[in-house]
């Protein structure tokens, strides 16, 4: 660590206690020592975000070194994914139970040490259980930086704190495949892909140093309980049910992918009467009683699994089908970032007003954006230009990020104000598990129509797949509450 980043923490540890800064002239100002506090953060989450995203840039170019095959290209994302999703809301719990800034410390330096190892995987299966390895500590990390936020921050201060949030983190959704893209062309030292997790090293350990120097300490809740069945069974179901689908859609459907999908179900179904009868439950029953979260919740899952499916497929179809470079294929989805991003933040203070019907919006829009991908496709097939996509990828970037936001504030609009921390988690692992079996689905439709009839079929039938799934979502958009609350859950 330089001497510039040592003095300059030293400073900030010198300030007064954190929450004093409420008595200041202008209460929501914040001091350096927040400022540090709201870095360390930020760059939890940006961990998160570039590990989510620079494998669907990377994976042609993995399984070109180490093998692997479709399998591997469609765990890379999955596996991710998967052990985020299940592990979330125990995360959250396990901060509460054992204290956040110990959680976040476990989480971040569980996260670089699986990053190191990705980077140093040998072969597939080495890769995937890294990954698995990422996804469940960054569920230990970044439940922590919200409730660190909030114990930390003033009343005053939490709207400047959160207000950062949308452009750095819409900066990172540019920035991380650019990175990503560069450094595998770059092929620095001849390690092609590798630098791309070995980046988390630098940026982890930063965040590591400044967490022990600066994370305020918090009081552990020994009487906490974790319903550790409940989250036994939630990773059962969803680990039986997506490795079937990959192994099944891979390898061919004998008796071992088709077991598991059942088996997969029938744990699902445990966990469903888990929830019912156990003291402290994952997701409270009153929640899956209320139509309109039950209802967000199908959509969300739904429409992040199609939509999280699609962008793994863009830049399968870009790099083997058109020829392109990781930088080059990063470089071309700029215009869809642009659009998720720009909608983000238009739509964002919009969503209180407007309710459910900015999810009709979005989700008219991401429909009229995937029939002119489709169109362009159909017409051009495999000579198409990026240039020709561009206009309908910053249309669908636009859709989407009207809907991102919106669906699950819309979907707590009319629950209670106590259960409103076990929806928000509920609903966030909702989310990744969504992008864990819409990475495993797509592609499996995708690499189906490849081996049949060509790249540029099988990128229009993944289009159609999007769409239809985008129909039923309007289908189902009506069913959810009017309005989201005036204050949307982050």
């Amino acid at each position: 660590m330089n001497t510039e980043t040592n003095m300059a923490i030293a400073e900030a540890v010198k300030d007064d206690v954190v929450k004093s800064e409420a008595s200041n002239e202008n209460p929501a100002r914040l001091t350096s020592r927040l400022r540090w506090i709201l870095a360390i953060v930020i760059i939890a989450d940006v961990l998160d975000l570039m590990d989510s995203t620079i494998t669907n840039l990377g994976a042609p170019t993995i399984v070109r070194e180490i093998g692997g095959g479709e399998g591997l290209i469609k765990w890379l994302g999955a596996s991710y994914a998967l052990a985020m999703g299940v592990l979330l809301v125990v995360g959250g719990r396990l901060g509460d139970k054992y204290g956040r800034r110990n959680m976040f410390l476990i989480g971040i330096w569980g996260f670089v040490v699986a990053s190191l190892l990705c980077a140093l995987s040998f072969d597939p299966t080495m890769l995937i259980v890294c990954r698995l390895l990422q996804g469940g500590f960054g569920a230990l990390l970044i439940p922590q930086g919200f409730g660190i936020l909030i114990s930390t921050f003033s009343r005053e201060q939490l709207p400047t704190a959160f207000s950062v949030f949308a452009p750095v983190m819409g900066g990172s959704a540019v920035l991380s495949p650019l990175v990503a893209g560069f450094l595998i062309d770059a092929n620095i030292a001849g390690l092609t892909w590798r630098p791309m997790f070995l980046l988390n090293i630098l940026l982890g350990g930063f965040g590591i140093y400044a967490s022990v120097k600066l994370l305020p300490h918090d009081e552990p809740d020994p009487n906490v309980s974790i319903d550790g069945l409940g989250a036994g069974l939630l990773a059962a179901s969803m680990l039986g049910i997506i490795y079937g689908l990959i192994e099944g859609s891979t390898a061919g459907w004998t008796i071992v992918p088709i077991l598991s999908i059942i088996a997969g179900v029938m744990f699902l179904v445990g966990f469903a009467i888990r929830q019912r009868v156990a003291t402290r439950p994952l997701i409270l029953p009153s929640l899956l009683g209320n139509r309109g979260f039950s209802v967000g919740m199908l959509l969300g899952l739904f429409f992040f699994a199609a939509i999280s499916g699609f962008t793994y497929v863009v830049s399968l179809f870009y790099q083997t089908a058109l020829g392109l470079l990781p930088s080059q294929t990063a470089l071309s989805i700029i215009p869809l970032m642009v659009g998720l991003i720009i909608a983000s933040i238009v739509g964002r203070p919009l969503i209180a007003k407007l309710g459910r019907t900015m999810i009709v919006g979005g989700l008219l829009i991401t429909f009229i954006a995937a029939v002119g991908l489709w169109a362009t496709v159909m017409i051009a097939g495999i000579n198409v230009s990026v240039w020709a996509l561009a206009p309908s990828n910053f249309v669908l970037g636009i859709g989407m990020g009207a809907c991102f936001g919106s669906i699950f504030d819309v979907a707590i609009g009319d629950i209670a104000p106590e259960e409103a921390g076990s929806a928000s988690g509920t609903l966030n692992a909702v989310q990744q598990i969504a992008n864990a079996i819409g990475s495993a689905v797509v592609t499996t439709i995708y690499f189906g129509q490849v081996a049949s009839h060509g790249p540029a079929q099988a990128f229009t039938t993944s289009i159609a797949v999007v769409g239809s799934i985008t129909l039923l979502c309007l289908a189902l958009v009506w069913l959810l509450p009017k309005s989201a609350p005036q204050e949307p859950t982050a």
